[in-house]
């Protein structure tokens, strides 16, 4: 594990934005910088952290973990479904195929928890019984497992606005997905997490939730893009606690930025209005959590790249 001592020396030298113009057009991301030309996409995967729909500072060496995490199970999950990865020639850079993205978010869910105002436990604390077309059974406590993992769409939305989720009718009403497309990327979504869910359970974790996205190639087939199972897009808990603090009434132990939710929670912010600068301490705290969900799902220790990651990435990218 990387100590506290060197986190906190890499505060002031996060990679926070990028600006490669000769890797061709960008599109900037809440946390991915994209750079895309001749066939082919460059993801710069920087040390933002986003909740809330809002970017809300940088955690240190977030992005290298990321990024290796991402590679990791693109690799691992090949057999499982198509990806776009290609390489990483840098400890921030994903190279990857150029796709068209699909205008959705497949969302899977195994727990009702969250703390947001889109999470399924504020909808269902609130006494609704119907999430997304799906029907809830009554006497449900907050992060206890559902029946089974259940679909929950969102859109895709810019930077800056809000995803909205929806039923798989409600989503298609939209018009931005066709129906084939959509049934063809769920069913990869329901694939992964499973087959993720069996590998995280085999490290002493559980993946709660996440979120998949999913993209056309030139030849028309729909392939998963972005990122899998990392701590930006899914929600981990330790699996040997979990028991213990349901049944007292905590709150699992999270390896996820659910830390970083929290931490705005209990301040009483939930996304509207500015939202308070992030503390060190918070972001030293996010970082040793990141790491620690990287070298428990991957077995490997998490080396950080200690370079100035500019120049570093220029160079490896030759630019």
């Amino acid at each position: 594990m990387v100590d506290e001592a060197t986190l906190r020396q890499a505060l002031t030298r996060t990679l926070d934005a990028t600006d490669f113009r000769e890797l061709g057009e960008k599109y900037e991301g809440k946390v991915r910088d994209n750079y895309t030309r001749d066939g082919r996409r460059l993801i710069v995967v920087t040390d933002r952290i986003s909740a809330f729909d809002r970017v809300l500072g940088t955690i240190p060496f977030k992005g290298q973990v990321l990024n290796r995490l991402a590679a990791h199970w693109f690799e691992a999950t090949r057999e499982v479904a198509p990806n776009h990865f290609l390489s990483t020639p840098d400890p921030n850079v994903l190279a990857c195929i150029e796709c068209e993205p699909l205008l959705v978010e497949m969302v899977v869910r195994a727990y009702v928890t969250g703390s947001t105002s889109t999470s399924i436990w504020t909808h269902y604390a609130r006494g609704e019984r119907n999430f997304c077309g799906h029907t809830l059974p009554d006497g449900l406590r907050k992060n206890q497992h559902l029946p089974a993992p259940i679909l929950t769409p969102a859109t895709k939305a810019p930077k800056g606005q809000h995803d909205v989720s929806g039923s798989r009718e409600e989503i298609l009403a939209l018009g931005q997905v066709t129906p084939e497309d959509f049934d063809e990327a769920a069913e990869i979504a329901m694939r992964l997490f499973s087959a993720g869910q069996a590998a995280c359970a085999a490290r002493g974790l559980i993946l709660v939730d996440t979120k998949y996205e999913f993209g056309k190639t030139k030849d028309g087939r729909v392939i998963v893009i972005d990122e899998i199972h990392t701590p930006d897009s899914s929600r981990f808990w330790h699996a040997q606690s979990y028991e213990s603090r349901f049944e007292q009434g905590l709150d699992p132990e999270p390896l996820d930025k659910d830390f970083v939710r929290r931490f705005y929670t209990e301040q009483g912010y939930r996304g509207d209005g500015e939202p308070m600068p992030l503390p060190d301490d918070v972001r030293v705290g996010a970082a040793l959590r990141y790491i620690e969900a990287f070298e428990r799902i991957t077995g490997q220790p998490f080396v950080p790249d200690e370079a100035p990651p500019i120049e570093r990435i220029r160079k490896n990218l030759h630019i």
